[in-house]
């Protein structure tokens, strides 16, 4: 299996993003898909950043990121609608606060932490013959 380095990681969140802004452009998706799959990348992009941090540390840190994201939604200011409205501001801040998307980012960020988990395992085993 892979090993967890920080290049691992940066492949997980290109792929991941490719997947996140496919998932929006292709009719029938429904859009919860992307949701989960940004904070499948928050999850990656901090294991990236801080590598020495435990799976559990990693996982509240996302939490919290992508919580207070979804709660920034509700600032409205003027400045931070003009960044909503530019591509890659859309994509990062979103647009509307939903109480839903709160859930999803937490099943993406477990599933982001048991995949974590899974490849560490699959590897320990994969070093111990």
């Amino acid at each position: 299996m892979l090993k967890n380095t920080r290049f691992t990681y940066f492949i997980l969140i290109v792929f991941v993003i490719i997947l996140g802004i496919l998932s929006r452009k292709i009719e029938g998706v429904p859009t919860f898909f992307g949701d989960t799959l940004y904070a499948v990348m928050v999850y990656f992009g901090l294991r990236m950043c801080f590598i020495n941090n435990s799976f559990m540390k990693t996982m509240v840190l996302a939490l919290c990121f992508c919580f207070c994201i979804e709660f920034l939604q509700l600032y409205r200011a003027e400045w931070l609608l003009a960044i909503r409205r530019t591509t890659l501001g859309h994509y990062a801040l979103g647009q509307g606060f939903l109480w839903s998307d709160l859930g999803f980012y937490t099943l993406g960020i477990i599933i982001a932490f048991l995949m974590d988990g899974y490849c560490v395992k699959k590897n320990d085993l994969t070093n111990l013959r």
